[in-house]
């Protein structure tokens, strides 16, 4: 009778091999380092949801209507003396403001308005059709945050450029339809805050008088 085959005979030696390998292998995964804990995701995180959106600088509009109209020329006056002075007041109030753009329709009256704000602050006064306010909302809405734009417009389209960027105008008129700032009241001037956090933060009016008091205002 043959006795018991050694580990080393040749049908022991693929086995033999094959442990060898497997322990090989065994040997490696242990001592493999661990890999480092990922953080969770936003989203997995506790409390995430609470967590508020990062805040986004503002954009500030400013709009007022032209100054007082001159007599001197009926389809595209300049301003009265009063007209003049209104637009100085303007200088005076916002020449410190930090006022980056500003925006006039192609009227005179309108570039006459911003006029005095341009020499204080040395900016140039940019001149869009008044017929197309949307051109101007456009725009407006295309400057880099914390922007601080000044607006000089007429009384049918303030109010309409006011709502477009999510603001409201109070105490209008209607005329054909349109509502309109009433046709004595150039004293008005409008603030609207935009993009403060984009989800959050809706667009913000703030009402001001500035200059002479307009009749009845």
């Amino acid at each position: 009778m043959p006795g018991p085959r050694s580990a080393t005979s040749p049908l022991f030696r693929p086995f033999a091999r094959l442990g060898l390998v497997s322990l090989l292998a065994l040997t490696f995964a242990a001592c493999k380092p661990a890999a480092p804990p990922q953080a969770p995701a936003a989203a997995d995180r506790p409390g995430a949801a609470d967590e508020p959106e990062a805040a986004v600088p503002r954009m500030t509009v400013i709009l007022v209507r032209h100054g007082e109209k001159a007599t001197d020329d009926p389809r595209d006056p300049g301003l009265s003396p009063a007209g003049e002075a209104r637009a100085r007041a303007l200088a005076a109030l916002l020449a410190r403001a930090g006022v980056t753009h500003l925006f006039a329709s192609e009227y005179r009256r309108t570039q006459a308005t911003l006029a005095p704000l341009a020499g204080a602050t040395g900016l140039a006064v940019v001149a869009l059709p008044a017929n197309v306010p949307q051109e101007l909302v456009t725009a407006l809405r295309a400057l880099p945050a914390g922007a601080i734009a000044v607006v000089a417009a007429h009384s049918n389209t303030v109010p309409a450029i006011v709502e477009a960027l999510g603001g409201q105008v109070r105490d209008t008129v209607e005329s054909n339809g349109q509502r309109m700032l009433p046709d004595d009241a150039y004293d008005r001037l409008f603030i609207v805050t935009l993009a403060g956090t984009p989800a959050t933060d809706p667009p913000q009016t703030l009402e001001l008088r500035y200059g002479e008091a307009s009749p009845g205002h």
